[in-house]
């Protein structure tokens, strides 16, 4: 396959590679460790934290970095961390890489990062993040449904994706990047995944019994409150309509998300009777 000596140009797979694509290497959390070539991250399951990571090169503006969930653990709260910095990983050295991405890095300078709904992170999910040339983190998760994570990007400088391993999320793998301008670039060309083993996460809340955890015999609290969730970066999401992809969505559904404008949430009522997003029948 050949190593790529720079973003700029691939001497393997020429002008229209991105360059390679992995998790850095040498700044980790303490409880994950790399697979398949550093493209594959798995966070410790008696933990909810300690599972930043970061890209291995910058990214660029508009270069979508394309993700899938590979395990989950239901009996944590909250779910996978995205975002990105304009300090180098290794200017923080892994002694000094704190726990979670919200709210210890994001309170200092040059770090941007948003929490990902659990919802839309379950085990074989793929999904895509972005950063647009407005500064917008921009996440595409299943059904091609896009949110605006946050604002305020600073791309004047070189920057490096941020995927916090957190919570329900335990385990991601990078399938590579992809970005159009005049044409078409990607990163380096990676062999075909394995595929996602259900039995390895635990999906206790879906069959209706959360489980033991180490913790004790509740769901620990999550940093980022549910409140927070709702009255900030939610409320600040794209919600394009999940069918028509044009207009906005503006119906919330009985299991609580906002996906379908209005000509669309009556058609899916009467046509299918489950959400679009979880297959939940519509009440």
């Amino acid at each position: 396959m050949g190593n790529c000596k720079s973003i700029e140009f691939c001497q393997t797979h020429g002008r229209h590679c991105l360059g390679p694509l992995s998790f850095h290497k040498g700044v980790l959390g303490t409880q994950v460790c790399l697979s398949l070539g550093g493209r594959r991250v798995e966070r410790n399951r008696e933990t909810f934290q300690n599972g930043l990571t970061f890209s291995s090169r910058p990214v660029r503006v508009q270069e979508k970095i394309h993700l899938r969930v590979e395990l989950c653990d239901q009996h944590w709260n909250g779910a996978l961390r995205l975002g990105f910095t304009s300090k180098p990983p290794s200017s923080c050295g892994p002694l000094f890489l704190p726990a979670m991405a919200i709210p210890d890095l994001t309170t200092t300078d040059r770090y941007w990062a948003s929490p990902v709904p659990s919802s839309l992170n379950m085990p074989g999910a793929e999904l895509r993040f972005w950063v647009t040339p407005e500064g917008v983190l921009v996440y595409e998760g299943p059904n091609r449904v896009r949110y605006l994570l946050l604002k305020g990007v600073d791309v004047r400088s070189p920057l490096w994706a941020i995927i916090d391993v957190y919570g329900q999320t335990r385990a991601v793998l990078l399938l590579g990047s992809k970005k159009k301008r005049w044409n078409t670039r990607r990163s380096c060309p990676v062999p075909p995944p394995p595929s996602v083993s259900y039995e390895d996460s635990c999906m206790c809340v879906n069959k209706g019994h959360p489980c033991c955890t180490s913790q004790g015999n509740h769901l620990p609290t999550d940093p980022i409150t549910t409140t927070q969730m709702d009255s900030s970066a939610e409320r600040d999401l794209v919600e394009d309509c999940a069918v028509c992809l044009s207009l906005r969505a503006s119906v919330v559904l009985s299991c609580g998300h906002r996906c379908l404008c209005h000509c669309c949430a009556e058609r899916v009522t009467a046509e299918f009777g489950i959400c679009p997003l979880c297959r939940l029948s519509i009440r």
